[in-house]
């Protein structure tokens, strides 16, 4: 359905072409894969971008899976619907991990800059999918007790569930696909890689210099 990310990006930036122009209006990007969506959609509203760093906290055994997800601020979100077979100790240790992660990846690819001040921005939280939504979540949670003005959900694809969930939860859910046999984001990509943290600094200096 989409040929790559920055496919994606610019067809997600078309959906939410009436917010360009709103005053104050600040797209926030997870990296890393939703680093060149997010460019896109900036690009297209010409709007202020950054990089909202938020980290899945993965089963130990399937580190590709996860129970919840931890956002820069400290802010945890355990999925309700996950089985966490896992002692408090495994779980305290596998968060610590994971805000290590976090503080590398603001010192690598946001050059240890805070994040501007949220309180009565109008906010974009833009991914490259949603599969499980616990990173969403943390990123969501974090947006509200950093007092954002508004907060929208804006990806290329969901699953249902996820639609249903953050359009409850957001103040505007913005999803161009949602498939009811939906499994894993890449499925509705041609072109599917893990994008590097070289790539991402390159796509933000890229960023820089286009607006």
């Amino acid at each position: 359905m989409f040929l790559d990310r920055a496919d994606a990006g610019r067809r997600l930036g078309e959906a939410l072409r009436h917010r360009r122009g709103e005053p104050g209006l600040l797209v926030l990007a997870i990296p890393r894969g939703g680093v060149e969506v997010g460019c896109e959609v900036a690009r297209a509203l010409k709007s202020d971008f950054d990089l909202i760093v938020c980290r899945k906290l993965p089963y130990p055994f399937n580190p590709e899976s996860g129970f919840g997800a931890i956002a820069e601020d400290g802010t945890v979100y355990i999925n309700p619907r996950a089985s966490i077979p896992l002692s408090e100790e495994e779980v305290l240790g596998i968060i610590a991990e994971q805000k290590r992660e976090i503080r590398r990846r603001i010192d690598v690819l946001r050059g240890g800059r805070p994040l501007p001040p949220l309180e009565g921005r109008p906010v974009i939280l833009v991914d490259d999918g949603i599969a499980m939504g616990s990173t969403m979540h943390a990123a969501l949670e974090m947006c509200r007790r950093q007092k954002a003005a508004s907060v929208t959900v804006a990806v290329p694809v969901a699953g249902p569930y996820s639609v249903r969930e953050f359009s409850q939860l957001a103040d505007e859910m913005v999803v161009l696909e949602s498939l009811p046999d939906f499994h894993a984001v890449a499925q509705v990509y041609a072109h599917w890689y893990d994008v590097s943290d070289e790539e991402v600094l390159a796509l933000m200096e890229r960023c820089r210099r286009e607006w």
